[in-house]
This record gives C-alpha cells, sequence and structure tokens, in this order.
C-alpha cells in the first residue's frame, strides 16, 4: 500500500512544478501541502504551502479562497520574519483583487516587520507590497521613496526574482515621471535578469514594448510579442495571457490594424464582461476605437455612469480607467461621459499615464483633457492643456502621440491678461508648487528647481553658479587643454603646413592647416591666456546649467507660458541671473503661504 505523501514531499512536488512551468499542477500540489500540514500541525510547512498559493495569483481576478488561506496561518503565525512574509502576501492578494483599503494596513506591517529583521529578501518583499498596496494616484511621492529603497535591498540578493521585481517597480516608476535615463536604464538591467530566467525574459520583452512603440520602431514588435510567448510557455507567469492581448492589442492600435484590434478587443472584452474588471473595459472601449466599431466602444462605456466613475478604487488602476474612458468618450463624442470624466481626472493635469507593470504607455492626461475641453466649448483650457501635452510629447519624442494631437487642431497658449502672479516654493514634504494662480502644479525635488527659486529670490542680480551648485561639485584648479609641449608641436605642424602650401596650394593641405590651427586656438582664452577644463567653476557652470534646463522642460510641461517665460528671462553661465520683464512683471510667490502667514 502506497504512504500518503507528507506535507514536506508536496511542497518539494509543487516547486518542482513550477519551476518546470505548470501553474495547474505546482498550485493543486500547494494546496494539498496546505491541507497535510494543517493535519500534521506543520505550521511551517503550512506557511511555505499558502506563501505558494499567493504566487500563483491573477491580477484583477476575484481571489476566492487564497485570502481566507493566508489570513488563516497569519493568526496563528508568531515568528516575525514568517508574519511579514504572509502579511505582504495578503497585502498583495487584496491589491490584485482591487481592493487597496483592506491591503494598506498588512502592507505597513510587514514593512514595519521586516525593518526589524536583519533579512534583505523579506525586507525586500515587504517593500513590493507597500509599492503594490499605495499605487493610487496620489501616493506617487512615496513610491518613489520606496522603488528606490527596493533597489538598495535587492542590488546584492542572490535571488534573480526579487531583483527584477526591484527593476519593475523602478522602471514602473520612471515611466510615472516620464524619466527617460532611468527608463531606459531600469530596461536594460531587465534584459540582463532576462538571461538568467525564462521569467525574467517574459517581463523583459513585454516591457520594451511600450519603449519601441514610444519611438515608433513597430519592426521589432513581432519579435517582442513572439520572444515573450515562448518565455511565457517556459515559465510560471499568473498574467501571461492578458499581457499577451495587451501586447497584440496595443501594437495594433498604434499601427492602424483594425482587424487585429477587432480580434483582440473582442477578448478584452470578454475578460471585462467575465471578471467584471473595469479597467480592462475601459481598455477594450481603446481597442475597439482601434477597430473602428463606435458601437461598440459606446456599449463599453455605458457602465461608467457618474455614480461608477465616482466610487472607482484609487489605485494602480484609476489613472488609467480615467484616462481611457475620456479618451473613448471623446472620440465618440459622448458629452456626458467627457464631462463626468473630466471632473475627476482635471486635478491630475500633466500626469503620466502607465498601466500596471507599465505593461503599456497611455500618454499624459492633458492629452485627453484638452480634447474634452475642446469638445465642451472650453477653448482657453482646452489651448492650455494641448501645448502642455505638446511640450512633453516634444521632450521625450512621443512621435505618435504628438502627431495624433497636432493634427486635432491648433495649438495656441493664450498669455495671460492681467493676472501675472505665479508660484515656486517647496511644499514641507519635498514636492515644489509651481505656477501661475489658479493653475498650479507640483514637481517632485529637482536641484533645477532649487536654482530657480535662489535666481528669483534676487532678481536682476548677478548670483555665482559656484554659490548655486555648493556641494554640487568638488573644488579643483583647472587644467591646461595644451602644455607648452603639445603648443610647441602644433605650432610646429602649422608652420610646416603653411611652408607646403606656399608651394602646391591643395585643398587638402588647407583643411589639414585649418583643423590644426583651430585646435592650437582653441587652447587659448581671452588675451591669450591658456583656457583651462575641469576647474570647479567650470564644473559648476554646467552641473547648474544642466539642472535649470531640466527644470524649465518641467515647467514648460505643465505651463507652457511660464516655461517660455522663464527659458528667456533667466541667464546661466559663471554668474546666473533671472532678468525681470520691467514691461510685464511677475509676481513672485516663494514661501508656501503657512511661511508667510507665521511670520
Amino acid at each position: 500500500m502506497r504512504e500518503p505523501s507528507t506535507a514536506a514531499s508536496l511542497l518539494a512536488r509543487a516547486e518542482q512544478a513550477w519551476a518546470g512551468g505548470d501553474r495547474a499542477a505546482a498550485l493543486a500540489a500547494f494546496d494539498q501541502a496546505a491541507t497535510r500540514a494543517e493535519d500534521e500541525g506543520d505550521l511551517t510547512a503550512r506557511t511555505a504551502a499558502v506563501l505558494g498559493l499567493a504566487r500563483g495569483q491573477q491580477y484583477n481576478v476575484t481571489p476566492g479562497r487564497l485570502p481566507v488561506c493566508l489570513h488563516a496561518v497569519y493568526s496563528q503565525v508568531a515568528d516575525p520574519g514568517a508574519r511579514a512574509a504572509l502579511a505582504a502576501a495578503l497585502a498583495r492578494c487584496w491589491v490584485y483583487a482591487n481592493e487597496p483599503g483592506r491591503a494598506r494596513p498588512f502592507a505597513l506591517e510587514a514593512l514595519s516587520l521586516a525593518e526589524r529583521q536583519d533579512d534583505p529578501v523579506l525586507l525586500a518583499d515587504a517593500l513590493d507590497a507597500a509599492l503594490a498596496s499605495h499605487w493610487g494616484p496620489d501616493e506617487l511621492p512615496q513610491r518613489r521613496e520606496w522603488a528606490v529603497r527596493l533597489a538598495d535591498a535587492a542590488a546584492h540578493l542572490i535571488d534573480p526574482n526579487a531583483r527584477l521585481q526591484a527593476q519593475l517597480w523602478s522602471l514602473t516608476v520612471a515611466w510615472e515621471l516620464l524619466d527617460l535615463p532611468r527608463m531606459h536604464r531600469s530596461m536594460r538591467a531587465i534584459e540582463l535578469l532576462g538571461e538568467e530566467s525564462p521569467r525574467a525574459a517574459f517581463f523583459a520583452a513585454s516591457r520594451r514594448l511600450p519603449l519601441e512603440l514610444l519611438r515608433r520602431n513597430d519592426a521589432v514588435v513581432p519579435l517582442l510579442v513572439a520572444q515573450a510567448a515562448a518565455a511565457a510557455a517556459a515559465a510560471v507567469i499568473p498574467d501571461a495571457e492578458g499581457v499577451l492581448h495587451n501586447m497584440r492589442g496595443y501594437s495594433a492600435f498604434f499601427a492602424g490594424d483594425a482587424e487585429t484590434c477587432d480580434e483582440e478587443a473582442t477578448a478584452f472584452e470578454a475578460h471585462a464582461v467575465e471578471f467584471g474588471v473595469l479597467a480592462v473595459r475601459a481598455e477594450a472601449a481603446i481597442i475597439w476605437l482601434g477597430a473602428g466599431r463606435r458601437d461598440k466602444v459606446s456599449e463599453m462605456l455605458g457602465a461608467f455612469t457618474a455614480d461608477v466613475l465616482a466610487e472607482v478604487p484609487r489605485d494602480s488602476d484609476w489613472l488609467l480607467i480615467m484616462q481611457c474612458v475620456l479618451e473613448a468618450a471623446v472620440a465618440i463624442g459622448d458629452a456626458e461621459t467627457a464631462a463626468a470624466v473630466l471632473v475627476l481626472l482635471e486635478p491630475y493635469a500633466g500626469r503620466s499615464v502607465v498601466n500596471a507593470g507599465a505593461v503599456m504607455w497611455h500618454g499624459v492626461t492633458d492629452d485627453p483633457i484638452s480634447r474634452a475641453h475642446a469638445l465642451l466649448g472650453n477653448e482657453d483650457a482646452a489651448a492650455r492643456h494641448r501645448a502642455a501635452a505638446l511640450a512633453t510629447y516634444e521632450r521625450i519624442g512621443a512621435g505618435w502621440w504628438r502627431d495624433r494631437l497636432r493634427n486635432d487642431g491648433p495649438a495656441a497658449e493664450p498669455a495671460p491678461a492681467t493676472n501675472r502672479t505665479s508660484y515656486l516654493y517647496q511644499q514641507p514634504t519635498g514636492l515644489w508648487t509651481v505656477g501661475r494662480e489658479g493653475r498650479t502644479f507640483v514637481l517632485p525635488a529637482m536641484r533645477g528647481l532649487a536654482h530657480l527659486h535662489a535666481l528669483l529670490g534676487r532678481p536682476d542680480t548677478d548670483v555665482a553658479a559656484m554659490n548655486l551648485a555648493g556641494d554640487e561639485v568638488v573644488e579643483q584648479d583647472g587644467l591646461e587643454i595644451l602644455d607648452d609641449e603639445s603648443r610647441r608641436t602644433l605650432r610646429a605642424k602649422l608652420a610646416e603646413l603653411d611652408r607646403q602650401l606656399v608651394r602646391d596650394e591643395r585643398a587638402e593641405l588647407r583643411r589639414d592647416r585649418d583643423a590644426v590651427a583651430a585646435y592650437l586656438a582653441g587652447g587659448f582664452a581671452l588675451g591669450g591666456r591658456p583656457r583651462t577644463t575641469g576647474s570647479s567653476a567650470e564644473r559648476a557652470r554646467v552641473a547648474v546649467r544642466k539642472a535649470i534646463v531640466a527644470a524649465l522642460a518641467r515647467i514648460a510641461e505643465g505651463d507652457p507660458w511660464l516655461g517660455r517665460h522663464l527659458r528667456d528671462h533667466v541667464r546661466t553661465g559663471l554668474q546666473c541671473r533671472y532678468e525681470a520683464d520691467p514691461e510685464h512683471p511677475v509676481q513672485w510667490v516663494l514661501r508656501a503661504p503657512t511661511d508667510r502667514a507665521a511670520e
């Protein structure tokens, strides 16, 4: 007679099936192991079994018995490490079920417990849960902080999955901030991890897609879809099918492939209806647009009444849902739905919209907001938001988005008539309030904003770049571009070329002579002094200029007029200054209202 399997043997079988890419067999074995461990009174094995079950949960799908199983073990465990892991799993469970309110207390407990343990793997897991449960539109500053902490915690871990999760969060936050350098760094790190495991290879291919679509590199789309499908067949990716539909659907949308959009929109709609997923229903409306089926777009929007929109959870999908619904409503001229969404979305003007996990980018909120205002007859607001969206698309090279919006009508940013009060001050949280009266927006902490603040506080006054840069640069003397020996060699070469030109005026000799002369001249400053490079003053000039240029670009995205004003009136160099406009003065508010009231 065959001996019954033990909890330990069932756990081993589950892990083997998981490693082999068999999700169904792995989850069945984890479920059996949990039951057997309960019978055996083995709380450690039962903990491992329910945590294994949690790994297989799909996003945006009702979790069934999973939260009950997790909580039953969580309520019995006293060990801080195990309790932290279970709390993190419970947090993700409720996040994936679109219940962020239930998720947050578990995530914060997991993080609190993990911070008291000397276990970077546990800390990385807790930070991941904290990030997932604080994914709402108002929690971006907190996500930035936690994403950096997660990257630090996971940097030296052997487990590639922990490092992968850290890079995925880094990529997602970079998309939210439209930080192109960080997006490319994170993407490259994910692709390197893809060489270690098929699971990472799936994320490498799927997350590469929106970056390639951003720069209109459509030729690589079929290859990326094929790579993601092959990787999904070799590893357990609970949401692989949905991601693959997403890749195919949006690629077809951007390519204008109505036939494929029709096929994929059908799949989107079927999933949205079967599981009651608002985000997928909103995305289905967009893909139906690509198919040219206005009737289906209207059908998808029918579920988004004003009451439903007001009750959408402020989680990872909130901006996505609002963006897609507004996009679709404007496209079919549904003014009632557009007006209902506009009230909710307009406070988030200037935000980048990326769906869960950076699978696809949906542009910036100013884009559909501008077209909604145009639909409702608010021309000034439409022009202002349209100009802000175009400035963003220009900055990041989003050609498809830029061209579509350009073709939608003329861009005209209204100049302010009488109200020229403008704000630029740092909040206690570290964020900056920027913009004109009645249309301020928030930017993350940037050195360039601090530099501008210093210049605005001393208008028409030179401020040394060294003073602005502070500890950004290390003091050192400049190094001469050309030393004495180099100058002698170049002068001798120049004399030799001059002699040759007297004998033979050939074009190539003249080009060589001009090149040597230019290089020699570059080694001298005004007055014949040797030119130096790398000095503290020069390094400060470069650092301050780069920081101010970056800050001006972000300001122009939120308020094109204010961005132009600052660009025209701020001078950078070894000495920097803000030159006030006497004919059109701007009244600058450089401290928070609470700071001024306290005086």
